[in-house]
């Protein structure tokens, strides 16, 4: 949970909200501002926490995308659902704003009957994710131009 002292919302958004954290954070130098745009498909959500009090106009502080995927290491799973772009400002780590949004994610995908939801973690995310109840589910493989990656998931239904 957060600070007392820190308040933020939580809201769902249009991804192109979320381009210039995002580009900061998970791409920074890149010169492709558009590249977070094809996160925007068809059955995806995308959701920003904001400071509360910073209006109107706010930039957002976390974001994080969820979309119905397969999952490629998991074949047989049903409604399974993929998690990207998860990014949260330098100055808001460790202070529960990204957890927050990515609850408010993982409650979206269990409303939507998701049974599984899996991400590809940057190696530095992967006890962020464990913290929320995901595992690791293979061997760290590299992506190219971005670093070390670690396949994760985590089951919603039983």
């Amino acid at each position: 949970m957060p600070d007392d002292d820190v308040r933020f919302r939580v809201e769902q958004v249009p991804v192109g909200a979320t381009v210039g954290l995002r580009n900061r954070v998970l791409r920074p130098g890149a010169t492709d501002s558009n590249a977070w745009l094809a996160l925007d498909v068809v059955g995806s959500a995308t959701f920003a926490a904001y400071e509360a009090d910073r209006m109107p106009d706010p930039e957002p502080i976390a974001t994080v995308t969820v979309q119905p995927e397969p999952c490629p290491w998991r074949p047989e799973a049903q409604t399974p659902w993929r998690l990207r772009g998860m990014a949260t400002a330098d100055q808001w780590r460790g202070k529960g704003v990204g957890r927050c949004a990515l609850d408010v994610a993982i409650g979206y995908v269990a409303r939507q009957g998701a049974e599984l939801l899996w991400c590809n973690s940057r190696v530095g995310a992967v006890a962020f994710y464990e913290r929320a109840g995901f595992v690791v589910e293979g061997d760290e493989f590299e992506v190219a131009g971005i670093g070390p990656h670690r396949p994760m998931a985590r089951v919603l239904k039983a």
